[in-house]
């Protein structure tokens, strides 16, 4: 497999030119991709305090916006980790109802976990998955993962059963773009039982890759993992289109039986 340059997102090699010891050691500490300060238009991603229940603060914020006014009727729910929650919903899909329900550093078990307190006060008319990428990075094998996955995804068909449900793939990330396999697989795990269970898959990733097929640095912000609004205006793209779609679907007549 390429090895993504954390620089540039390109395939490179790199020979040492000697400096004896303590070289070797600055190389060995010195980080895989060089940070800089955040985009200061985007906030940064929050601590939580309470280990026991390291997301209280997100699932508070989401239990007192479902309190806050009347429910959003026939909204677009957004569901998964951070690239849910750092997208600009409202602003990118400003001609719909929107419910943003994401929270960073989720893993598909953290969403079933809190799956009750994720749930508009409303039934949505659409539904966009992105999760199980920080699973992988924990640790999970793929087939742990797509389980999980198609876990929500199935309990989502329950107790939605005429909503449009689209899982978003996980995405080649040049931080983590050793775990592309990994990626690949349970997408391609996830994306064969679509028609079976009940959901549709969208490929969002592609889009993220540069002609050599590594991940586009210029999509990414300065951390290497999460997306600049140059990103997310392709997935915004992307998700629109399928909307766009599901709404043209829900309008055809029936043919009588």
């Amino acid at each position: 497999m390429p090895m993504a340059n954390t620089s540039c997102a390109r395939s490179t090699g790199t020979r040492g030119s000697g400096g004896g010891l303590l070289a070797a050691a600055l190389l060995l500490l010195a980080p895989a991709w060089p940070l800089r300060a955040a985009d200061p238009q985007v906030p940064s991603l929050k601590v939580n305090a309470d280990p026991s229940f390291p997301f209280s603060r997100e699932i508070e914020a989401f239990a007192k916006a479902n309190e806050a006014g009347p429910p959003v009727t026939d909204a677009t729910l957004f569901l998964g980790s951070s690239s849910i929650r750092l997208w600009d919903i409202s602003g990118s899909f400003p001609d719909i109802g929107t419910v943003n329900r994401g929270f960073g550093g989720a893993t598909t078990s953290d969403v079933l976990h809190y799956y009750k307190h994720l749930l508009p006060k409303a039934k949505p008319r659409s539904i966009l998955v992105y999760v199980g990428e920080n699973d992988l990075a924990a640790g999970a094998t793929p087939a742990e993962v797509a389980h999980n996955v198609l876990t929500l995804l199935r309990q989502l068909r329950t107790d939605y059963p005429k909503a449009h449900i689209a899982y978003l793939s996980l995405k080649p990330s040049p931080i983590r773009w050793t775990l592309w396999p990994k990626m690949a697989a349970v997408n391609m795990t996830v994306a064969a039982r679509g028609r079976v269970s009940g959901f549709d898959y969208l490929d969002v990733g592609r889009v993220l890759l540069a002609p050599d097929g590594l991940p586009d640095a210029s999509l990414f912000r300065a951390d290497g993992l999460h997306m600049n609004p140059r990103g997310y205006t392709l997935w915004t793209r992307l998700v629109d289109a399928y909307l766009d779609g599901a709404v043209a679907a829900d309008r055809k007549p029936t043919s009588p039986s």
